[in-house]
């Protein structure tokens, strides 16, 4: 069975457990057959799809994203049963963005990874707590007060 583009976003009110178990199914695959794609135990999986867990470490999302053929921001946007353009528009580069603007439309992309001017990671996450971006309105954290932009060396 060929998996299009579209079948594999998150619907709506789906939530992760029904995601991986739907996407699981598109693929014809037992909760084995993904816990060794994706490289994670099998108990991992069990727990996912049975609804248990909606918090994933980066192993278990990369590796799962990887085995359902989906960026991993499509796991986030399902745990949080959001779309996954809300996910995906809070990531930003912390060299070139400026504090308080919003975000280069380049690193808005699911796919975008890197700065294209910079080729530095695009973030998503404080780089100290690890608590999602919610806003670029300001340029510190409001979880811990660490700055978001990354200061430039010279080496």
């Amino acid at each position: 069975m060929v998996v299009t583009k579209h079948s594999t976003l998150p619907k709506g009110e789906e939530g992760l457990a029904n995601y991986v178990q739907r996407l699981r199914g598109q693929l014809s695959l037992t909760q084995k057959e993904l816990s060794f794609k994706a490289g994670i135990h099998i108990q991992t999986i069990r727990k996912i799809e049975g609804g248990q867990t909606n918090r994933l470490n980066q192993k278990a999302k990369s590796g799962l994203a990887s085995a359902l053929g989906i960026p991993p921001e499509y796991l986030d946007a399902a745990a949080k049963k959001v779309s996954p353009e809300t996910i995906a528009t809070l990531k930003f580069c912390p060299k070139c963005w400026t504090p308080g603007t919003t975000p280069d439309q380049m690193w808005t992309d699911l796919r975008s990874k890197y700065c294209f001017a910079c080729a530095t990671a695009l973030r998503n996450r404080c780089v100290s707590c690890n608590e999602p971006i919610m806003s670029l309105k300001f340029k510190f954290c409001p979880y811990c007060g660490t700055s978001y932009k990354q200061n430039q060396t010279i080496s």
